[in-house]
């Protein structure tokens, strides 16, 4: 029975259960949920519905933006000064029409403009194209789309840069053996094998008479090594030319950078001459005859061998 007098009473009255010690323990240890006023979440959903969604990393931006606040991708389109296609906003030229659209940046060496100026101030170029003295093609970068020659002095300044890179010293190379084995001619049959030997015999009989006229008893007459082959040898030859050229090409690729102007000079400095190419960019993964016609050569991209026989298509950059 129940003594109010009794201290140990009490106690008994205050004491607690193990169990219920440590649900108390469990439930002070649950973190507290903030409190999210209704205000406050009217305002967010209000900014999500009338901002714009990043399609990269999905941050909300204001209405206008051209570029997102978060991760800096565009997330707008704009239209081309020339066409009114729709492009990217970090593209400085149409695919469709083929202009260089940026008015504030110079197109042979990405110097800032202020938009009105006749020539570059910082290169000298002229705003409204520069002809091509190899093959009188219009162009509005410092190469030559068509035919690749530099055309401003840094773009030849770039080439001499490059040209004292061991691995491009070993394209040149590669580029040259590979040039020979497209324009050998191979053994079309059993006959002209038979033919070349037989020339060879000639050669050897003809050499040795006019030495023993000279007084030479014994003469040794150097053997000539013949360069034709079989046509399965000779592609397989050009099968190890193109594994090599592509392992260096690979190392030359233009990697991602800020500056297309920049990324399209190094790119069309590091082409190589005699060999039939193509450039596959890293913004729609599409195959140009060069990056002077792709719209956002900054996101990088590499030259690929074609080969003479190729069909690939590539896209029309003209």
């Amino acid at each position: 029975m129940f003594d109010e007098n009794n201290p140990l009473s009490d106690n008994m009255q205050n004491a607690v259960r193990p169990q219920e010690m440590l649900n108390r323990t469990v439930i002070s240890q649950e973190p507290q949920q903030p409190v999210v006023s209704q205000q406050s979440l009217q305002q967010t959903q209000q900014k999500q519905a009338a901002g714009k969604a990043c399609p990269y990393c999905g941050a909300i931006n204001e209405p206008e933006a051209m570029f997102c606040a978060q991760c800096g991708q565009p997330i707008s389109k704009t239209t081309c000064p020339h066409c009114s296609a729709e492009i990217d906003p970090d593209a400085d030229f149409c695919e469709v029409c083929h202009h260089y659209i940026r008015k504030d940046v110079c197109s042979y060496c990405g110097a800032h403009l202020e938009g009105n100026e006749a020539y570059c101030p910082e290169c000298g170029s002229p705003r409204g194209g520069m002809v091509c003295p190899t093959c009188h093609t219009l162009n509005d970068f410092a190469f030559c789309k068509k035919c690749g020659t530099a055309l401003t002095k840094e773009a030849r300044q770039l080439v001499k840069q490059l040209h004292s890179n061991p691995d491009f010293q070993q394209l040149l190379e590669i580029v040259r053996d590979y040039s020979n084995l497209e324009n050998a001619l191979p053994y079309s049959s059993e006959r002209d094998v038979a033919r070349e030997e037989a020339s060879a015999k000639l050669r050897e009989r003809v050499l040795t008479l006019l030495a023993k006229d000279e007084g030479v008893e014994t003469p040794v007459i150097p053997k000539l090594e013949s360069k034709r082959m079989t046509r399965e040898q000779l592609e397989e030859q050009k099968a190890v030319k193109i594994k090599m050229l592509s392992t260096i090409l690979d190392k030359l690729a233009v990697p991602p950078t800020t500056s297309p102007v920049q990324a399209r000079n190094f790119a069309m400095a590091s082409k190589p001459v005699g060999v039939r190419l193509a450039w596959v960019c890293n913004y729609k993964h599409a195959m140009h005859s060069s990056p002077c016609g792709c719209a956002k050569p900054h996101l990088g991209g590499k030259w690929v061998i074609l080969g003479k026989n190729n069909s690939e298509e590539i896209k029309d950059d003209k």
